[in-house]
């Protein structure tokens, strides 16, 4: 389909979505967003639902001005993806033995590597700028250094929700290592610290939601702002690739016989903030929860934990200003799948997947989610489909 356009206060509302299946409360969201005096377009993605402040799936372009809770409190969190040498006839029937491999090379859930982990020499991965990185943690806000070692810790580790690490094998046979993670607690509380500075400011006062507070442009809280959002970006991205780093190790052990490569990895963010021009302005995009789609580029749109996931190549559509959908996105919330479902659905839902089926994962069942393949359908006009993937194991915190 190609976009659907509802009026808006400021801005009209370009939804790659059918407007009658948006919740209320996100349509709400997104009429609140489209008053702000700053937006200067609001594209909305297929996997849309409610968020807060702004709603996942959307795309705000803002002159001289970003709304922190829109990018969210997981800045920076993404994919990245990389297609092996190996294929389905490489792989044992019993899958376990990888899956706890991958578990003990890469902390989950709430757990850190013992000591920091450097990149130079982690089996060949190099990451530039690694000590200048580092250095200027110096110059984030003061009231989250205390947590550097926690960060350094918690660098290459995957988190809980709805991240994962997935081994995967496309319509031909091959298989691709699979990863989606963020900026992890250090991010988080970069994003608290802000969205509580924002809301402070006198400018956001008589703002329809509090949680659309933003900074403006030429204020000494942007740029604080700018300096702390651009760092933990950066952060992600590491993140994901030392754990990708460390996945392509799991996956050359266990498969020594094959000697398995890699092709370039693909990784993209999408809960970031980037500086792009349209129509000859500068603008700042916030994609929360939607990738970068410009021509040509490579992206990864996950379903859920039992469905299956595109590598994509954009198209460049600038309506959506150069942007697609993140994942299948959210149809209920959390809450509302652990009272629905139970385990055995989990299961059923699951199956051939080597994963967790415990309840401690049922707020991420697959029917929680929207279906992947009719997302994917909403959106032929803002990318082209590369390769469709079904995970044969899934690791989750």
């Amino acid at each position: 389909m190609s976009y659907v356009e509802v009026p808006g206060a400021e801005v009209p509302i370009r939804m790659w979505a059918d407007p009658a299946s948006v919740e209320d409360v996100a349509m709400r969201q997104l009429r609140n967003v489209a008053t702000l005096p700053w937006v200067k377009g609001l594209a909305v993605m297929p996997d849309v639902h409610f968020g807060k402040g702004a709603t996942v799936g959307s795309v705000i372009a803002m002159h001289g001005a970003v709304c922190p809770a829109a990018v969210g409190v997981d800045i920076g969190c993404g994919m990245s993806a990389v297609k092996t040498s190996l294929t389905a006839n490489d792989l044992p029937g019993d899958l376990s033995r990888l899956r706890s491999k991958i578990e003990q090379a890469i902390p989950v859930g709430r757990a850190m590597h013992d000591d920091a982990v450097a990149p130079d020499g982690l089996y060949g991965f190099r990451a530039p700028g690694w000590d200048d990185f580092w250095a200027r943690f110096d110059g984030v806000a003061e009231a989250v250094r205390f947590r550097q070692e926690r960060a350094t810790k918690q660098m290459g580790t995957l988190g809980s929700g709805n991240h994962f690490i997935e081994f995967c094998l496309d319509e031909s046979g091959s298989v691709w290592l699979m990863l989606h993670s963020g900026s992890r607690n250090i991010g988080k509380e970069l994003a608290d610290f802000h969205i509580g500075q924002a809301q402070k400011l006198p400018h956001n006062q008589d703002l329809i939601d509090r949680d659309l507070a933003v900074f403006i442009a030429d204020t000494p809280q942007m740029a604080a702002y700018r300096n702390d959002l651009f760092w933990a970006q950066e952060y992600a991205k590491h993140n994901r690739a030392i754990m990708m780093a460390l996945f392509q190790n799991v996956v050359r052990k266990e498969f020594k016989k094959a000697k398995v490569t890699f092709e370039p990895v693909i990784s993209c963010h999408h809960n970031y903030v980037a500086e792009e021009r349209y129509d000859g302005m500068d603008l700042l995009v916030t994609r929360k929860g939607a990738i970068r789609a410009g021509s040509g580029d490579y992206g990864i749109i996950p379903g859920s934990m039992g469905t299956g996931s595109y590598i994509v190549k954009g198209l460049g559509n600038e309506k959506s200003f150069n942007s697609a959908s993140h994942g299948a996105g959210r149809k209920m919330s959390r809450n509302a799948a652990k009272r629905r479902f139970s385990t055995r659905d989990l299961e059923d839902q699951t199956r051939g997947v080597e994963c967790r089926k415990d309840s401690g994962v049922v707020d991420e069942i697959p029917a929680a989610y929207k279906p992947i393949e009719q997302v994917i359908e909403q959106q032929r006009d803002l990318v082209e489909v590369v390769a469709k993937l079904k995970q044969v194991v899934c690791v989750k915190g």
